[in-house]
Parts: C-alpha cells; sequence; structure tokens
C-alpha cells in the first residue's frame, strides 16, 4: 500500500471522527471530506474565503438568535448558504433561517432543517461515509471536474452544492444516485452555461458571481417555496413520521436570482 493511499485513508478516518463527536452542534461546510481545492474551483479566490467567513457569521447569528439546542450544519457556496441538520421545533428552525438571511454578504437561504431529534452519532458516521464515496465517484468520472463540487451529506439525503453547467448538474445527481444508502439527491447547484465555463477555465480571477441559469428540469425560478418532488416510495425518514423537510430558497436583502434547488427524488434498491 503507498504512502498516498495510508495518508488519504487517515485522513478519511479523522474527518469521520471529527463528524461524530457530537461536540460542537453548529457544523461549518458539511462534511470535510466534501471540501474544495483553492487553486482550481471555480469561485474566485477571494469568494472562496468569504464563503469560509460567511459558513462562521451564520454559525454565530444563529446561536445567537435561536440557541444551541439543534444540530445544524452551515454549507456556504459563492454566498449562497445551505442550512441541514435537525432543530427541536419549526419557530427554531425560522429563527436559524432569519438569522442566516441577515448576515452579511449572504445572497440567498436554502433551508433544508428538520424538525426532529438531532440525528444520532451512527448516522452522522454514515452521512461521512456516504459523502466520501460520492465524492470519490465524482472524482472518478472523468467528464465531471470534483473540485467544483461540494458534498453535503445528512441523514442519507445528499445535497450537491458548485457552480456546474447543466450537463455536470444531472451527471452529478445520477453519480449520487448510484451510491449505497443514498436515499434521496437535492441539487442547489448554480447552473452556468458551457461558455461560462471555458470563460472560467481561461481566467479565474473574476471574483463576480456569474448569472444564475435555471437547470431546464427545474420548476420556473419563484419566491414561493419550491415543490418537493416526492420519491417514488416512501422513505425510511418519512415512514418514522419525521416532519418533511422544506426545499423552500428565500432571498436575501441582495439583489440577486436564487437557486432553485431540485429534489432528485427516488427509491433505494434493496
Amino acid at each position: 500500500m503507498s504512502w498516498k493511499r495510508v495518508t488519504l485513508g487517515l485522513v478519511a478516518v479523522g474527518a469521520m471522527v471529527a463528524s461524530v463527536s457530537g461536540c460542537v452542534p453548529l457544523v461549518l461546510g458539511g462534511a470535510a471530506v466534501g471540501g474544495t481545492v483553492v487553486a482550481i474551483d471555480r469561485r474566485s479566490t477571494g469568494i472562496q474565503v468569504e464563503d469560509e467567513s460567511i459558513e462562521l457569521r451564520v454559525a454565530s447569528a444563529i446561536r445567537e438568535k435561536a440557541g444551541n439546542d439543534g444540530h445544524i450544519n452551515v454549507t456556504s457556496y459563492n454566498r449562497q448558504v445551505l442550512l441541514t441538520g435537525e432543530v427541536p421545533n419549526e419557530a427554531y428552525k425560522q429563527k436559524a433561517e432569519e438569522a442566516a438571511k441577515a448576515s452579511q454578504n449572504v445572497k440567498a437561504v436554502v433551508n433544508e432543517l428538520g424538525v426532529m431529534f438531532n440525528s444520532s452519532l451512527s448516522q452522522r458516521s454514515t452521512d461521512t461515509l456516504i459523502t466520501g464515496k460520492v465524492k470519490a465517484s465524482i472524482v472518478d468520472a472523468k467528464d465531471l471536474s470534483s473540485n467544483s463540487i461540494k458534498v453535503v451529506t445528512e441523514r442519507n439525503v445528499v445535497y450537491l452544492m458548485g457552480r456546474v453547467t447543466e450537463r455536470e448538474s444531472k451527471r452529478a445527481a445520477e453519480i449520487a444516485r448510484g451510491v449505497s444508502n443514498v436515499q434521496k439527491v437535492v441539487r442547489v447547484f448554480e447552473v452556468i452555461s458551457e461558455d461560462e465555463l471555458k470563460s472560467l477555465s481561461v481566467n479565474r480571477s473574476t471574483g463576480n458571481a456569474a448569472p444564475v441559469v435555471s437547470d431546464g428540469s427545474a420548476a420556473p425560478v419563484s419566491t414561493q417555496p419550491a415543490t418537493v418532488v416526492p420519491a417514488a416510495a416512501q422513505t425510511p425518514a418519512a415512514a418514522s413520521g419525521a416532519t418533511p423537510v422544506s426545499t423552500g430558497v428565500t432571498t436575501s436583502p441582495v439583489t440577486s436570482t436564487p437557486v432553485q434547488p431540485l429534489n432528485d427524488g427516488f427509491t433505494t434498491k434493496p
């Protein structure tokens, strides 16, 4: 076994241990293996740094406004904030969203918090492993840039973020659906054109966010909550009586078009 493989193995184990420690209920950036490499990211270096700052600010704002009772993951990509995890009640969920919206430089908020008990350490371990498998599968795909896609997993639901073309969006979702134990895939991508992708490949120095282009398979973007596309069969989470997770997108005061999350519901194989 090469030293490279040993090192990667140790990093994966470390990420899993960190995710299941349960010491910090507010998590930044999702699972550790879902990170990106600055040098080849499709965001400018300035935006990448700003996303890290946004995660810190939002986490702090949620603690101040809503408290520290829930288990919330805060992930920012190109100034769009994704909230995942579990909260004790609807009021807490709303306060968390309001805190995120009011944070400096936040462009949009996707609130995927579930009103239920905090996930178990075993569940968080499973989520970390799923994230690693999805990320590895994307790396193996020769037609995708793995460093342009961030992967977050919560209760066997995979969330995909990044700046990708429509083709890449569908391809990444297809790959994620093929990973074992994945119950649902939700795309929270900023879809760019093939011409924009070529431009980014030539010059990554710009800090301006690219125009948001709606995925052709999505419903028209509006200020109303997005309609959840149900899976072909009821998932274990639904069977347990858990409150359905909302996929509504709420824009911040910043003038911009919100990204439309796509719920790729499906039934897993036995």
